[in-house]
């Protein structure tokens, strides 16, 4: 995904490069031919880096000519920003106008030699970018049609909610989990209730819809939610789930100073505490945890969501629930609701053969449909459908692989909305990001553009935190 992040920044340049401001400096200063030269030269490398990036998974020389490609972007970039800096100091000094930063630039030899240096090391520049483009051709690299950054489009961790129209095809699951949950005719007093499927069933969206069923409402004097993830240690896992209940963090104390204000929330109440996306299969791991949390009065349940049959093994009470794909029909419901736009459906009924097919391949996964169908939405032509569905003929060898769905889904994907996707990388897994500073860094990044004056750039990236948000 680093490449998106080059394509942006990329962008970001060539943009710059065509401003009013770096023409009339650049013609100022005697290197507007230079900067128009490498502009020409990032719109040359940035419409093969598609192809570059999709090839160097299994061609280590297109891999290598990318890092060093990244490098010199960085850079380049490094050399303009200092270019605009100095730019906008000597119009500030001038008063903004350009008459006046003439008179002033050549008032001392301090600028002269600026002058000197800085055409000097954009020339350098411009050449070592020229380098690294003439290199492209040794892999016959294709160039793709570059889009804008204006936005066309009308694993953070999980959380407890979801709206239920957003859920489709999982009523008979919900009412299997919550007789389970409602279940009194058990010998123990805390029940854990494994929901195991491959990756993108939507076991997190049906944990959530039994989360908050009205009929849950007043069965348990306390509801829990922990995301898990990756990291199973014995010490987060406790502060996460006195989070949950309380509202607010214990910071600073030991674990067992941890372990006596947990029992204290939880013994002697009946409770609901789901542990979301297992991982571990230390089984002694599990058993630490789970001594702390069968205090729990009688009808007390733990839902654990995983894709690991170990997990479940290890740790259920009950028969783990074994969640499987959306029916065929209850697929298409899904995928007609997020590819088509109103109306699209009955005017094309080429595009519905299509998307049947479609369906088809993606096997009852509601995380591959939604991908697909959200990459669809913004392709109008039959071919572009076609193609789509050719692709994951190719790529989607596996039936209960969902990795080279959401790799096609990326590779789909606007390149401003690639990078923002990618930017998103940089922070640790399970990070939780608020989506309003998520899109300021954006902002700062130049991922975000505008063709619309009038329109905030704030208003335009909600479109962008949308689409970002569905792969997480």
């Amino acid at each position: 995904m680093a490449e998106a992040i080059l394509f942006g920044l990329a962008q970001k340049m060539i943009e710059n490069l065509g401003s009013q401001t770096f023409q009339e400096i650049g013609s100022l200063w005697g290197v507007k031919g230079e900067l128009e030269k490498i502009k020409n030269t990032v719109c040359t490398i940035q419409a093969v880096l598609q192809d570059a990036a999709e090839k160097q998974s299994h061609d280590h020389q297109v891999k290598d000519w990318l890092q060093k490609l990244n490098d010199a972007v960085y850079d380049a970039d490094d050399l303009l920003s200092e270019f605009s800096t100095e730019a906008m100091r000597r119009r500030a000094v001038s008063g903004n106008k350009v008459t006046k930063e003439v008179r002033t630039f050549f008032s001392s030899s301090n600028q002269l030699a600026f002058r000197g240096k800085m055409s000097s090391k954009i020339k350098a520049m411009r050449q070592k970018l020229n380098a690294i483009a003439e290199d492209r051709k040794n892999f016959r690299l294709e160039e793709y049609h570059v889009e804008t950054n204006d936005v066309r489009r009308k694993r953070e961790p999980t959380h407890s909610f979801v709206r239920e129209e957003k859920v489709i095809g999982r009523e008979d699951d919900r009412k299997a989990i919550i007789d389970l949950l409602l279940d009194s005719n058990v010998e123990e007093n805390v029940s854990v209730i494994p929901i195991v499927g491959i990756g993108g069933l939507g076991k997190t969206t049906l944990a959530q819809y039994v989360y908050n069923d009205e009929k849950l409402k007043n069965c348990f004097e306390l509801k829990m939610w922990v995301c898990i993830s990756d990291v199973f240690e014995l010490k987060i896992i406790i502060e996460k789930i006195i989070a949950s209940a309380t509202g607010y963090a214990l910071g600073n104390l030991e674990i067992d100073q941890l372990q006596r204000q947990l029992r204290e929330k939880i013994d002697r109440k009946k409770y609901l505490l789901v542990l979301d996306d297992v991982w571990n299969e230390d089984r002694e791991k599990w058993l630490n945890l789970r001594d702390i949390l069968m205090g729990g009065s009688k009808g007390s349940k733990i839902i654990i969501t995983t894709r690991s049959r170990l997990v479940a093994k290890i740790t259920h009470t009950v028969s783990p629930y074994i969640l499987k794909g959306l029916s065929e029909e209850r697929s298409w419901i899904l995928f007609e609701q997020v590819a088509f736009s109103k109306g699209q459906v009955t005017n094309n009924p080429t595009l519905v053969t299509i998307g049947r097919e479609i369906v088809k391949i993606c096997q009852g996964v509601p995380l591959a449909i939604m991908s697909i169908g959200h990459v669809l939405y913004c392709k109008e032509t039959e071919s572009e459908w076609l193609l789509m569905k050719n692709n994951l003929l190719t790529n989607v060898i596996k039936r209960n692989e969902i990795f080279p769905i959401l790799k096609l889904s990326y590779d789909n994907l606007p390149s401003h909305l690639k990078s923002c996707f990618a930017f998103c990388s940089l922070f640790p897994k399970d990070y939780e990001m608020d989506k309003d500073t998520m899109i300021q860094l954006w902002i700062a990044q130049g991922f975000i553009q505008s063709s619309n004056k009038n329109q905030q750039l704030e208003d335009t990236s909600h479109g962008p935190a949308r689409c970002t948000w569905l792969f997480f």
